[in-house]
């Protein structure tokens, strides 16, 4: 399956994927799940709108990565920076290319060499940072390489480092009680 067929798909209330012309489908997120997600989305959407940045979208957003054979990805937040929308130009589908900073909420049903594989994708096409947090355990790995990140929990603070700098929250923030 091409980025253009999946683009076209009607909308069935699931999250589809394209990985290697494959399609990949997943269940809608659990309460908790979208929560977390919608945590972070506000929180990187403020920061990023107030320095004028770029800008932060949310799961149903995906981004080309890959082609012949197509791979699309969907993270639950993104954040892709001024001058790559700028050099993009106007984007009448997915968005060409990663985004700088893809955020991953795990849920209990996915594998561990599922999430590996998106992290992979992510960093492969030319993302900066990966960040995968985990609500079962209140962490977050932070990726910069696919082998080595940084597990951080609740009491650390999470940073944006050169990619949102300045950005900086307590991990222990991202999960509403």
């Amino acid at each position: 399956m091409s980025a253009d067929e999946l683009l076209a798909l009607p909308d069935d209330n699931r999250k589809h994927e394209l990985v290697a012309g494959l399609k990949v489908s997943e269940p809608p997120a659990s309460f908790r799940h979208g929560d977390i997600a919608a945590e972070v989305f506000t929180r990187l959407s403020e920061y990023v709108r107030q320095r004028h940045l770029g800008r932060v979208v949310s799961t149903e957003t995906g981004f080309l990565l890959a082609r012949n054979p197509d791979t699309v990805r969907a993270p639950d937040v993104a954040f892709v920076s001024r001058s790559k929308i700028e050099r993009a130009g106007a984007v009448r589908g997915y968005f060409p290319g990663a985004p700088d900073l893809a955020v991953e909420v795990l849920s209990p049903s996915e594998w561990p060499a599922d999430v590996h594989a998106k992290i992979g994708d992510y960093l492969a096409a030319g993302s900066r940072l990966v960040w995968v947090i985990d609500p079962a355990s209140r962490q977050v790995r932070v990726h910069r390489t696919l082998l080595q990140p940084s597990i951080l929990d609740e009491m650390a603070m999470l940073v944006g480092d050169d990619v949102l700098p300045g950005f900086s929250v307590r991990v222990a923030r991202l999960f509403p009680a």
